[in-house]
């Protein structure tokens, strides 16, 4: 059962740019245990904002809220470790290592990252390397790439490079996961075991999501409830059904294909 409460607060939050403002006075709020779409045209100030949250840039004004303390202008890694993870528009693998060393390297607090731990206290780094490997293992199982274990991950398909990214986040045990496009560029099949995977996390693990998506009909599937965004304001939000209906979303967005 969803939360009421919200464990994402965005307050009067703006972001200028040389005086053009990507994301103006914008208020919105994403509640506990949903998955929140985000929709709008490009320009509409949706990167910016994920941009905002996860600590890549830093609000000109206005103040950004998780599970009630203030993060707001906090580094990305700082962001990172109070729970919040994100994905990228285009992914951002290790094109050079294998998915499995993708997935290994995202834990943080490593111990072999010290360079004496691995002589000085051998047995803990290597338990604790075991850990990490049998969790990427089901990790990878979870998100049906364990038969690509071993290839460089520059040789995936766009659509398994969206199940990766996805994979590396689940690495870290996050409270919230923002997938900026998970379905561009992703085929059918790979499609439904990406939406599956996130349904599964939501319901079993409670892990929220905040997900920006073009494709309506990915969004109508997957999303309750749905942002828009125009202009970098929040312009509406309800349920799928409730956007396809508001006329300033038809108009500004969809076509008047739901007409």
């Amino acid at each position: 059962m969803q939360d009421s409460a919200p464990i994402l607060e965005v307050e009067d939050v703006t972001k200028a740019f040389d005086g053009v403002r990507a994301v103006n006075r914008c208020n919105l709020s994403v509640r506990r245990g949903t998955i929140t779409g985000l929709i709008g045209p490009n320009g509409a100030g949706k990167t910016t904002l994920f941009n905002l949250i996860t600590g890549f840039l830093k609000p000109t004004a206005g103040h950004i809220l998780f599970r009630g303390e203030r993060i707001d202008g906090l580094p990305p890694h700082r962001v990172f470790h109070r729970g919040i993870v994100r994905t990228f528009q285009i992914p951002r693998e290790l094109k050079t290592m294998t998915i499995l060393e993708n997935l290994m390297l995202v834990p943080p607090g490593q111990a072999g990252e010290q360079i004496w731990n691995p002589w000085l206290f051998g047995f803990r780094v290597s338990r604790q390397e075991r850990r990490i490997y049998e969790k990427a293992l089901e990790v990878l199982e979870f998100v049906d790439l364990i038969h690509l274990r071993d290839e460089y991950a520059a040789n995936l398909s766009g659509g398994q490079k969206k199940l990766l990214e996805l994979a590396r986040t689940l690495m870290c045990d996050p409270e919230m996961i923002l997938l900026d496009e998970p379905g561009a560029g992703v085929n059918r099949v790979l499609m439904r075991k990406l939406v599956e995977n996130i349904e599964t996390l939501r319901r079993d693990a409670g892990i929220t999501f905040f997900v920006i998506e073009h494709d309506m009909d990915l969004v109508t599937r997957l999303c309750n409830p749905v942002i828009v965004m125009s202009q970098g304001e929040r312009l509406a939000e309800g349920s799928p059904e409730e956007i396809k209906q508001d006329e300033r979303v038809l108009e500004a967005y969809l076509g008047g294909q739901y007409r």
